[in-house]
């Protein structure tokens, strides 16, 4: 047993150099390698994360600024059918208008349609009157002549 504990005592005192070596890899590799490394790292997540944020502010004032001019469209869109409204408000005022002048004008040319046959009528009858008269004289003195 006490071989084999000077032999382990020896493999020992043999793998020290090894393990300071491996020591002294690891902290030059985390000094020249992985710091750096970590350093890069952090810059490109800080980076990543100062894009991200300002794509969505970004995104947030197109968002308002969408909203701002859906807002102006359809503000236009209520000012352009109040106008049509008022436009064919007044065409339909004015269509009325004219109905009811020719309205007017129609009946004024049948009153006056009117009279004038009236006249008409009337002068026919007295013509009437006047030629029945004539032809009962006629008619008498033809039936007296006989």
């Amino acid at each position: 047993m006490d071989q084999t504990l000077s032999a382990l005592g020896g493999i020992l005192l043999q793998a020290l150099p090894t393990f300071f070596l491996v020591l002294l890899l690891y902290a030059y590799l985390r000094k020249a390698f992985f710091r750096p490394l970590g350093e890069v790292l952090d810059q490109r997540r800080q980076a990543t994360e100062g894009a991200r944020k300002r794509a969505e502010e970004l995104l947030q004032k197109a968002e308002a600024k969408t909203a701002e001019y859906e807002a102006a469209l359809a503000a236009a869109r209520a000012e352009i059918y109040r106008d049509r409204d008022a436009e064919r408000q007044r065409a339909l005022e004015a269509q009325a208008a004219r109905v009811r002048e020719a309205r007017e004008q129609a009946g004024a040319t049948l009153r006056q349609a009117r009279e004038q046959i009236a006249q008409a009528a009337a002068a026919a009858k007295q013509s009437l009157a006047a030629q029945a008269e004539a032809l009962s004289d006629q008619i008498t003195r033809v039936v007296l002549a006989q």
